[in-house]
């Protein structure tokens, strides 16, 4: 059977391979080993809240299962323009808000709205991957920059300046972002914005982590800038209804026509049952418990980084949203010889059976000294992970 070129380019999700791994060796254990702890998802482990719970149950019950507009249910949009009215003081109006199957939906709607054969797209590195493959998948390529430390690990406006070509078509970034948990500076991003605009080029924010922003300096949606800015969003994160497979996005007023036909014909809609439910998150007892989660992360994030640290990772950026941990392991590695993080993923699941996310997936620039450690489990499993890491040895072997 012959595989298209397009799907060859996909590469492998290495942390999926990672995650069958740990699982293999988790089932494979002999009695009293110890348990296997898993800090390489990022998957929250807080669960949809009540009142979205009997949402769900109450549609099934009922019967409102049917299509929705490819849009999205009317009712949701404007529950999704309220948000954020009143969380950011920002207007988006119903109108520009597409609901869309997950966020994975949005991106492949936008990305094939708007890129070209051989379009290039500005990312920063590192970056989540499949957002990468979505430009892919719309026959244009990903072109990821190198970024440092010092720049949280964005893209600046000087390096957007500097990559465009007569090719860039934009740029698709992340704010906070997967892996490293920062965000871009509401001043830097309209310089950016700015640039990319007056070369004609579309800017594309992935937003799916704003509401778990911790820091009020970055916590902005970048809609607050003008209504040219394509946000992405989902109930995954934030909302914690990462199964539900519900997302949406926001575009200027002249593109919504065109996302909804491609909609109608790649999706037809979004779950209807899923959309029913999301009504009931912007409810005043769900937005409180939502709150109360985001504080969750924010000390399970405070509890997990000078553990880390004393452990021998360097985490160069504090993360001021989403819940992950960019932790440097060159130290490590040299200490262990092991040639890079790769190696010490598979080195820490079978020695302090633990998994981790090795940084290989998230690009290219110095990522193979890097390790991504999930904190969205419960502080009990984080402070057994921490203290499995300070029982290493010069080795790297529990004592």
């Amino acid at each position: 059977m012959r595989i298209t070129e397009r799907a060859r380019r996909v590469e492998p999700f290495h942390v999926m391979e990672v995650a069958k791994r740990a699982q293999a060796l988790a089932q494979s254990a002999a009695p009293g080993t110890l348990p296997m702890i898993y800090l390489n998802i990022g998957e929250p482990d807080f669960t949809a809240p009540p009142l979205v719970q009997a949402a769900a149950q109450r549609a099934i019950r009922d019967g409102t299962t049917q299509y929705t507009h490819a849009t999205g249910l009317d009712a949701l949009r404007e529950r999704i323009s309220g948000w954020y009215q009143d969380r950011f003081q920002v207007r988006v109006p119903a109108r520009r808000i597409v609901v869309t199957a997950g966020a994975s939906a949005a991106l492949q709607l936008a990305c094939l709205a708007l890129i070209e054969h051989g379009d290039e797209v500005l990312m920063p590195d590192p970056s989540y991957p499949c957002n990468r493959h979505f430009v892919g998948a719309a026959e244009g390529r990903a072109v990821l920059v190198p970024t440092t430390a010092a720049e949280r690990f964005q893209l600046s406006a000087a390096k957007v300046q500097a990559h465009w070509g007569q090719a860039t078509r934009g740029v698709l970034l992340a704010s906070p972002s997967n892996p490293t948990g920062t965000s871009i500076a509401a001043d830097e991003l309209r310089r950016i914005h700015r640039w990319v605009s007056g070369q004609g080029g579309v800017t594309l924010v992935d937003e799916i982590y704003l509401g778990l922003s911790h820091d009020e300096a970055f916590g902005q949606t970048a809609l607050a800038i003008d209504d040219q800015i394509i946000s992405v969003n989902s109930f995954s994160k934030y909302f914690h209804l990462t199964g539900w497979r519900l997302g949406w996005l926001v575009v200027p007023d002249a593109l919504v026509p065109v996302v909804e036909r491609l909609a109608q014909n790649l999706f037809i809609c979004a779950s209807s049952v899923a959309q029913h439910a999301a009504l009931a998150c912007f409810e005043v007892d769900s937005l409180a418990e939502y709150e109360r989660r985001r504080s969750a992360f924010k000390e399970r994030r405070d509890a997990m980084l000078p553990e880390l640290q004393e452990a021998g990772f360097d985490v160069p950026v504090v993360p001021d949203g989403a819940f992950y941990l960019w932790a440097n392991a060159r130290q490590l590695c040299e200490r262990w010889g092991l040639p890079s993080s790769w190696e010490l993923a598979f080195h820490l699941m079978q020695n302090a059976r633990l998994a981790v996310a090795p940084g290989r997936d998230f690009g290219h620039h110095n990522t193979g000294d890097f390790v991504r450690f999930s904190t969205a489990s419960g502080l009990p499993q984080l402070r057994e992970a921490m203290a499995r890491l300070r029982a290493l040895n010069g080795r790297g072997v529990m004592t």
